[in-house]
């Protein structure tokens, strides 16, 4: 690989995958831990760059405002939606959130003289720099990280196993479920600002329930327990596409014969419920260690026995 498209790879990687990865983050919080599906996550992506892009291009707004604006709005919104959605079963969160989604894309697109309807925003201002976009994705994992190992992350992950036994433990399910909810819709919106000031044009045909589906084979493919996992699948999921660009047949079948493999062969995921820490790299090591030393154990023994 020249020079020239390894940059242009990192470039994309900053500018594209990881913008859409920190949108994927809220997928993880619903159905990493908490055990909720959303087929309409991107939507609230949709809601964060909009409010942006409108406060940016239209009010001459800074980043300093547009971003905690975006974050308001996607709070809000996620609460909105998970008032009804969190007293229903699984399955049905899937369907309100779709809803939500559709009509919110047949929103933008009938309110042409402010959104740009289906057209797009274009001219926004850009706002974000790389180092800017990793930083803040760096603190994401962090967050989501801490909010993992914290309580309230046991007992999402204990409502994700069984609710009925997480409510006769104490735990207030619907509170929970709700706040990861509004927790998801604020983190995809912070998503949609860094997009739009970053791509400088928004489209509300690029948050429909295709891109939300994306983020649910993300999470699976790395395993449904593991940010790990969710982390490493975004990244190479998103650059298969773009490596095999020069073919959009191939990169269709690479990519789903990718994905296809790792449901059929690992269930659980790439990760499964194995996250990088401390303790994983600690083992990690120890089995290189013994490799190494079953591999050049016996030609040490052989050179002791010439000498």
């Amino acid at each position: 690989m020249s020079a020239t498209y390894l940059s242009y790879l990192y470039s994309f990687l900053i500018d594209n995958v990881l913008i859409l990865m920190i949108g994927m983050l809220g997928v993880y919080v619903l159905t990493g831990l908490t055990g909720m599906f959303s087929m309409g996550q991107a939507a609230f992506m949709a809601v964060g760059g909009y409010a942006a892009a409108m406060l940016s291009k239209y009010l001459h707004m800074p980043l300093l405002v547009t971003m905690p604006a975006a974050v308001l709005t996607g709070t809000l919104f996620g609460f909105l939606i998970g008032l009804p959605a969190v007293k229903l079963r699984r399955d049905y969160v899937a369907i309100v959130s779709l809803g939500f989604s559709e009509a919110l894309v047949a929103f933008l697109n009938n309110t042409a003289s402010i959104t740009g309807g289906a057209l797009g925003l274009t001219a926004v201002p850009k706002y974000t720099t790389r180092p800017m976009i990793i930083v803040i994705f760096v603190l994401m994992i962090l967050f989501i990280w801490n909010l993992k190992n914290s309580r309230f992350g046991r007992e999402c992950i204990a409502i994700k196993s069984d609710e009925l036994a997480a409510a006769s433990m104490g735990i207030d399910v619907a509170r929970v479920k709700l706040l990861v909810f509004t927790l998801a819709g604020a983190i995809s919106a912070l998503g949609g600002c860094l997009y739009v000031h970053t791509t400088t044009y928004l489209d509300s045909a690029a948050f429909g329930w295709t891109q939300s589906s994306m983020w649910i084979v993300m999470v699976f493919f790395g395993g449904v327990n593991s940010l790990t996992g969710s982390v490493f699948a975004g990244i190479v999921l998103g650059l298969i596409p773009e490596i095999f660009r020069f073919s959009d047949a191939l990169r269709i079948v690479i990519y789903c014969i990718t994905v296809l493999f790792i449901v059929n062969f690992r269930p659980q995921g790439l990760f499964g419920e194995t996250e990088l820490d401390r303790k994983t790299i600690k083992r990690i090591a120890l089995a290189v260690g013994r490799f190494f030393k079953r591999v050049f154990a016996p030609s040490q023994a052989q050179e002791a026995e010439q000498g």
